[in-house]
């Protein structure tokens, strides 16, 4: 064995056709293992057997999905500050340097001038909005609904995963359950073989009940291929969701303590505190601001700029001179100065005509608006039809739990009578080979729901907006996206993340 590979469930069947020199469909299952074994590497060998909590702690940790709502959630955080910098100052250093030349040439034999000026100046403008419209606190306002709805898009997110992981989790349970009984049906049909050739060599049996047995014991091996091929994709799967390879999983169980006692306390309880909904009543609040912004443009605008400038400058001339005549006396013209200023100015901007722009931006925030109340019904209706359909699965998957092992046991009876009355020669090998038919098929149907009542138990909790790390009691530290938006919301500088990026 590989160091760190867990087999996570045995992999075989046996071919049915005698005489064969090599066992072909038992090449293929190996070729099948050998495939899906490639994704059940681990780093360990497993020790303890996997919980249900345990599995979820894993892809609450592990889900990239979850990981990629996170950092946009982040993302979405800086849109505040960044809101807020309307109504900030802005501080900008200003330089200047500038120089030039110039030669003229003068007739009447007056000697040319030259000349040549330069200057170098630094100064600090700032700049600061007094009035906008109600602009920025509009902006302000939109973004910070804007994180909220994110925020609960990222419990949605959370639930989906979560929800995920418990149906890969039970698929592989179910697959597995599955295979293991398709193996016991195949021994038994062999079994059954064996005896129908034994029964025809001593003359108490026909071909007939030969052929019949080896019939279904062909059936048995296709099928149990078949499960063992579900099985390696549920497994993959698992992989992929939980982030960890399926080991010895432990059955699982519906997390009746936190389930809503009525169907009619369960619709309550989504209209009020599923993510979906909640998300976007943020997003109607964001719409509604963003509308106010936009009428904002329309507004009076005043600014207030101010600047400090201190500027050196240099200026230098010769040349020019009459015939005869020297007036600079063999030197050059040159002056200096050092000039330091401030100023500072308001500014009022009015609107008066804008091309038509800002009035189409009021009328389509308007139009988002609206749709984003449309969408709060629709997710209303949304919920609604997942609650009803959760209770409703919940309880039918409870009955069949019922009815299915009432079936299991009667039909186990039956085939252990059928088998007696065979013995006696007063029934034949196909009425043994139809009473385990019923007896299998009894069974997966069990296993099935039991799959579906712990699935669509969690299925009811997601509907409810119930599906989460915290009311779960999962293992781990829990992902507080407040930390975040705390960190950054009134945030003047830096260019660093939180975590230090």
């Amino acid at each position: 064995m590989v160091d760190g590979f867990v087999p996570c469930v045995r992999l075989e069947a046996v071919a049915v056709y005698r005489g064969l020199g090599v066992n072909v469909l038992q090449k293929k299952l190996w070729i099948a293992l050998a495939l899906s074994a490639g994704t059940l590497l681990s780093t360990g060998h497993a020790v303890d057997a996997e919980t249900l909590t345990g599995a979820l702690a894993k892809a609450y940790a592990n889900s990239q999905g979850l990981n990629v709502a996170r950092a946009q959630l982040r993302a979405t955080d800086e849109n505040v500050p960044q809101a807020r910098a309307g109504m900030r100052p802005f501080v900008s250093g200003i330089g200047t340097a500038n120089a030039s030349r110039n030669r003229t040439t003068f007739g009447d034999d007056i000697s040319t001038a030259r000349g040549r000026t330069g200057s170098i100046g630094f100064g600090v403008e700032i700049s600061q909005t007094i009035f906008d419209g109600f602009q920025t606190p509009n902006n302000v306002a939109a973004a910070q609904a804007q994180v909220r709805a994110s925020q609960k898009n990222l419990a949605n997110t959370e639930q989906n995963t979560l929800f995920d992981a418990v149906a890969a989790y039970m698929d592989v349970l179910r697959d597995r359950q599955i295979a293991t009984l398709r193996r016991q049906n195949l021994g038994f049909l062999q079994e059954q073989v064996r005896a129908a050739g034994a029964r025809f060599e001593v003359g108490e049996g026909t071909r007939t009940d030969v052929a019949q047995a080896e019939s279904q014991q062909a059936l048995a091996t296709a099928l149990l291929n078949s499960a063992l091929s579900q099985v390696a994709a549920s497994e993959a799967t698992y992989f992929d969701v939980i982030g960890d390879p399926p080991t010895d999983l432990e059955p699982g169980r519906a997390p009746m303590d936190v389930l809503p006692k009525s169907v009619d306390s369960a619709f309550a309880i989504s209209q009020q505190e599923h993510p979906a909904i909640l998300a976007t009543l943020a997003a109607v609040d964001a719409s509604a601001f963003q509308v106010k912004s936009a009428e904002g443009a329309l507004l009076p605008q005043l600014s207030v700029v101010g600047q400090v400038n201190d500027t050196y400058s240099l200026s230098k001339s010769e040349g020019g001179d009459l015939p005869g005549v020297d007036t600079s006396a063999g030197r050059p013209s040159v002056n200096t100065q050092n000039e330091v200023s401030a100023t500072i100015g308001a500014q009022l901007t009015i609107p008066i005509y804008q091309g038509g722009r800002a009035s189409s931006v009021v009328r389509q925030s308007k139009e988002v608006l609206g749709q984003r109340r449309i969408e709060v019904d629709n997710a209303r209706d949304q919920v609604r039809a997942a609650v009803a359909t959760s209770w409703a699965e919940l309880q039918a998957a409870r009955a069949n739990i019922t009815g299915f092992q009432a079936q299991v046991q009667a039909a186990r009876l039956a085939l252990n009578g059928v088998i007696e009355e065979r013995n006696v020669g007063q029934r034949t090998t196909l009425d043994v080979l139809n009473a385990q038919a019923d007896v299998i098929s009894a069974q997966i149907l069990l296993v099935g729901s039991q799959r579906d009542e712990v699935v669509a138990a969690y299925g009811l909790l997601s509907a409810t907006g119930w599906l989460s790390a915290e009311r779960l009691s999962l293992a781990g530290r829990k992902y507080d996206p407040q930390d975040h938006y705390i960190q950054v919301e009134d945030k003047w500088f830096g260019l660093r993340t939180p975590d230090g990026r």
